[in-house]
């Protein structure tokens, strides 16, 4: 028995058991018009952290290349030298579709180490054609016949489903479900 007067405190238990019910029961009493502004406010935060990721790895590409310029020029040589592929990334990251010899310009340009290789084109055109095959790069066909590469950036939305696009494609005016 509680003596008179006594405060009862709840038990941490207690307490989340009360946000756990009281979470479900907000669940249970969202309409289908709350569960359509959720999914628009999700996509579009979605998209939003995908187009920072862009400028985010946008300004890497830069700063990496300029890190490796100003390295080379103090006489630096990096502790970890980058392998050919991620020096043919790092160089195609800049958005600009570029032919092969225009890669090895940019490699030389931040001091990539060409000289390890007895022809640096024929790697460079393999290292492009398997980024292309891995869909890292994308060929841009040019009239004169010699191809340009394109560093391929990933999708706005991936990972949803035909009904959250055609959502989306319908600025959520799809069919309306009830409670």
């Amino acid at each position: 028995m509680r003596a008179a007067g006594s405060v009862t405190q709840a038990s941490p238990r207690g307490s989340r058991l009360r946000l756990i019910l009281h979470i479900m029961y907000n669940i249970a009493c969202m309409g289908a018009d709350e569960y359509r502004g959720a999914l628009e406010a999700a996509v579009k935060e979605y998209e939003a952290l995908g187009e920072q990721r862009r400028a985010i790895d946008s300004r890497l590409a830069q700063l990496a290349q300029t890190i490796g310029t100003l390295s080379r020029l103090l006489g630096l040589t990096p502790t970890v030298p980058l392998s050919i592929t991620d020096a043919v990334r790092l160089a195609m990251r800049s958005g600009v579709p570029m032919t092969p010899l225009e890669v090895r310009e940019r490699l030389l340009a931040i001091g990539t180490d060409l000289s390890a290789y007895s022809n640096d084109l024929a790697v460079i055109h393999t290292v492009l054609k398997r980024l292309n095959a891995a869909g890292e790069v994308r060929i841009i066909p040019r009239p004169s016949g010699k191809n340009a590469y394109l560093w391929a950036s990933p999708p706005r939305v991936i990972a949803l489903g035909p009904e959250i696009a055609e959502f989306i494609r319908g600025a959520g005016k799809g069919p309306k479900r009830s409670k």
